[in-house]
């Protein structure tokens, strides 16, 4: 029985906005599970509905066996880790840790257990006199994570609770969480607008756009597989290539082929199954930055505009005579690409990211193989994954 449920969980405000659209979600017991989305597409609002901060419109919140919708949040058994770290700055780090429990009686000698058990986890121990002014930011976010921690609670949830640290404290404070929650091995949601965060910590991800579950599953399989449009861009950095694009039957030797502006790739016969009722129709092929290979054959004929030297990669921008799936739906509802404001070739339109070593220039000629079975297909209409 999963520990965190959520069936048809929804949030419309007074003004009529839908901020979370039946939201059904499991969270195992030890389970790190992540949401992730831009900006206002009601994860916080889930995680708030979950704690019992947000009152529910209609659906239902359980923990284990038990309904909760109607249970005030002190009584939730939940523990939550907010982004500000909402610290007392006039009392010592024991005393910010422990302040739960002494509100709720717990007997001086077990307080005292409870503090010192996670300041060993998270190594607070000799810092446990300080006040949080005498903490750099990283210390302040264990010390909230130890006042949750002391509750022993069943559920734990925490809202993008890195967001205020700089980018490398970020990353090392990611591994800390997971340490953490190993340790505990209580249940967590979390949520992130970071999928870099999302895809390196979550056991599974939830991904939200506008208040709509698009896909729930396992990084790889996000990344491998993504359901939809949104997912594949959304998923991966730097984002997925997206082209609008045909597909044919008159490639050499009958061979179906993937049609790209005027250029063509064969597909081999596994691939062209997956498609096969969309032959003779337009679809929306992509490929990521990581599966094109710059090469001497056949291939997809670009030229580089920008070229970005990183040390370890390089990342190469280029224009490719196709038209990107963003410009091709943006022209199709003005029904004229010019007011769309596309001028054929005046920018890159794809990017790939290759190996540092490979000479490429800016205004050069650059082809690049792709592996058939590295291309992914969705419907121009519905932007849902073809023969996934």
């Amino acid at each position: 029985m999963a520990a965190i449920s959520t069936r048809e969980l929804t949030k419309v405000y007074a003004t009529g906005v839908t901020a979370l659209d039946a939201l059904d979600l499991d969270v195992a017991d030890g389970e790190f599970v992540v949401l992730v989305g831009p900006s206002g597409c009601g994860k916080t609002t889930a995680l708030r509905m979950v704690a019992g901060l947000e009152r529910i419109t209609s659906g239902t919140v359980s923990f284990g066996d038990r309904v909760v919708n109607d249970v005030s949040p002190r009584h939730r058994d939940v523990a939550m880790v907010f982004q500000n770290y909402a610290l007392y700055p006039h009392l010592s780090v024991r005393a910010n840790i422990g302040f739960a429990l002494e509100n709720q009686k717990v007997s001086k000698a077990e307080r005292d257990r409870r503090i010192r058990d996670a300041a060993g986890i998270l190594g607070l121990g000799d810092l446990l006199g300080r006040k949080p002014k005498q903490l750099s930011g990283g210390q302040r976010q264990r010390v909230a994570m130890g006042r949750a921690i002391v509750r022993e609670p069943s559920v734990f949830l925490m809202d993008e609770p890195l967001s205020n640290l700089d980018a490398k404290l970020r990353v090392q404070m990611r591994s800390e969480v997971l340490r953490v929650h190993r340790s505990i091995g209580a249940a967590t949601l979390y949520v992130t607008h970071d999928q870099t965060e999302a895809m390196t910590m979550g056991d599974r991800v939830a991904v939200l756009q506008a208040g709509v579950l698009q896909q729930y599953d396992t990084p790889r399989a996000l990344y491998n597989r993504p359901a939809n449009v949104f997912v594949a861009t959304f998923i991966g950095s730097p984002a997925m290539n997206l082209y609008e694009a045909g597909l044919s039957a008159d490639g050499a030797g009958s061979r179906p082929t993937v049609v790209l502006g005027s250029q063509r790739l064969d597909l081999p016969a596994p691939v062209a199954a997956r498609v096969a009722a969309y032959q003779g129709r337009k679809v929306i092929a992509g490929v990521r930055p990581e599966d094109l290979v710059v090469s001497s054959g056949p291939g997809l004929v670009t030229e580089a505009r920008i070229v970005e030297v990183l040390g370890s990669e390089q990342h190469v921008y280029f224009w490719l005579d196709a038209t990107p799936a963003a410009q091709a739906a943006a022209a199709a509802a003005t029904d004229d690409a010019a007011e769309a404001g596309f001028l054929v070739g005046s920018a890159p339109n794809g990017m790939a990211r290759i190996d540092p070593h490979t000479p490429v220039k800016p205004g050069g000629r650059v082809t690049f193989t792709v592996d058939p079975e590295r291309l992914y297909f969705f419907d121009p209409d519905t932007g849902q994954a073809i023969g996934s």
